[in-house]
C-alpha cells in the first residue's frame, strides 16, 4: 500500500509556473499563440503549469472563455506535466463548480483564493473554512490556498493548519505575503505532515528565504523556469553555495519581473523570443512602458534565457 501523501512524501512540488494568457490585437483569445506558450514551458523544464491565475489575467476572461482556455490547455498538455487550474470566486457553489468541471477536465489540483469581492467584501473565518470544505466536498484532487495580498484576507498560519488538518483535500498553499518565510516555517511547525505542499509564490522574489523555511515547490512568472528550477534543485540536494550563486544571477531578472514589468513580462519575453505573436494585456490593462521593457530584455539576454532561443 502507497505512503500516504504528506509534506514528506508530495504529490506535487519543484518549479510550477504560471501560464500567461495569449491575446491577439484584438483582445480576442490567441489559442495557437497559448499551445506553444505551453510547449516552450515544458520545454524549459516545469514541473507543472498553473493556468487562469492572476498573473494570467483570469480577472479579465469571462465564463466561456474560462472553459475554452481550460479544455485547449490540458488537452494540449496531454499529461506531460501536471496542470493546476485557478477556480476562485467568491461563490461557494460557483467555486466548487468550477473545482468540478477542472477536475473532470483532467486537472492535477485547483487553486483558490479566499472569498473576497474588491476592497471591501471580506468574510470571517467560519465562512472561509465552510467555503473551502464545500468546494473540498465536491472534488478528489487537491487544493491549494492562494494565501496573496489581493484577497485582503488575512490568514492566520494557525487558522491554514487547522484547515489542512480537518478538510479532506486541502493541502497546498502559496504564500505570497509579506513575511512569507516566517509564515511558511509557523505553518509547517503547526500543520505538519497535513501541510503536504508549503509553496512560495510572488515571481519567486522571496524564493531562496522560502526554500530555506521549508518551501518545497514554487509557483513563478512563466517566461524563464531553466533559470529558476536548478536554484530549487540545488538547494534540495543541499548545494546552498550553488543555490545562493543562482538565485544571485537571476535575482535582476526575477526582480524586474516583480517589481517593474509585473504581469506583462511573461508575455513580453516570449513575444521577443517569437513563442507568441503578441504581448498586449486585455484592455484596459496598461501596456508595459517602453524603457521598462527595454530594461527587460537587456537583463534577460545577459542571462540567455530559453525563452529568447526556443523558436529559432
Amino acid at each position: 500500500m502507497p505512503a500516504p501523501h504528506s509534506l514528506q512524501n508530495p504529490r506535487y512540488r519543484g518549479i510550477f509556473p504560471v501560464v500567461p494568457t495569449t491575446f491577439h490585437e484584438d483582445g480576442t483569445l490567441d489559442l495557437d499563440s497559448q499551445k506553444r506558450c505551453l510547449d516552450f514551458m515544458i520545454d524549459a523544464g516545469v514541473d507543472g503549469v498553473c493556468i487562469l491565475a492572476n498573473f494570467s489575467e483570469q480577472f479579465s476572461l469571462s465564463d466561456a472563455e474560462r472553459e475554452v482556455l481550460t479544455r485547449a490547455s490540458l488537452e494540449h498538455v496531454a499529461g506531460r506535466v501536471p496542470v493546476i487550474v485557478t477556480t476562485t470566486h467568491y461563490g461557494t457553489r460557483v467555486c466548487a463548480e468550477r473545482s468540478r468541471a477542472a477536475q473532470e477536465m483532467g486537472a492535477a489540483m485547483v487553486m483558490i483564493m479566499p472569498p473576497y469581492h474588491g476592497a471591501t467584501f471580506r468574510v470571517p473565518e467560519a465562512q472561509i473554512y465552510e467555503f473551502y470544505a464545500r468546494v473540498s466536498d465536491a472534488i478528489s484532487i487537491p487544493i491549494m490556498v492562494q494565501d496573496a495580498p489581493a484577497s485582503g484576507t488575512v490568514l492566520s498560519a494557525p487558522f491554514l493548519a487547522r484547515m489542512a488538518q480537518e478538510i479532506d483535500n486541502l493541502a497546498y498553499f502559496k504564500i505570497e505575503v509579506p513575511g512569507a518565510a516566517s509564515k511558511l516555517r509557523e505553518l509547517i511547525r503547526l500543520g505538519g505532515e497535513a501541510i503536504e505542499g508549503p509553496w512560495d509564490g510572488e515571481e519567486a522574489i522571496t524564493l531562496l528565504a522560502d526554500l530555506d523555511a521549508g518551501a518545497t515547490g514554487a509557483m513563478t512568472g512563466g517566461a524563464f523556469p531553466d533559470g529558476i528550477r536548478p536554484i530549487i534543485e540545488a538547494h534540495r540536494r543541499g548545494d546552498m553555495d550553488q543555490a545562493f550563486a543562482l538565485y544571485q544571477r537571476w535575482l535582476p531578472l526575477i526582480n524586474h519581473e516583480n517589481r517593474q514589468g509585473g504581469i506583462l513580462t511573461a508575455k513580453a519575453l516570449m513575444k521577443e523570443g517569437g513563442v507568441i505573436a503578441c504581448e498586449a494585456g486585455r484592455h484596459p490593462f496598461p501596456a508595459m512602458h517602453p524603457e521598462v521593457r527595454r530594461g527587460l530584455i537587456d537583463i534577460a539576454r545577459r542571462l540567455d534565457p530559453l525563452v529568447l532561443r526556443w523558436a529559432r
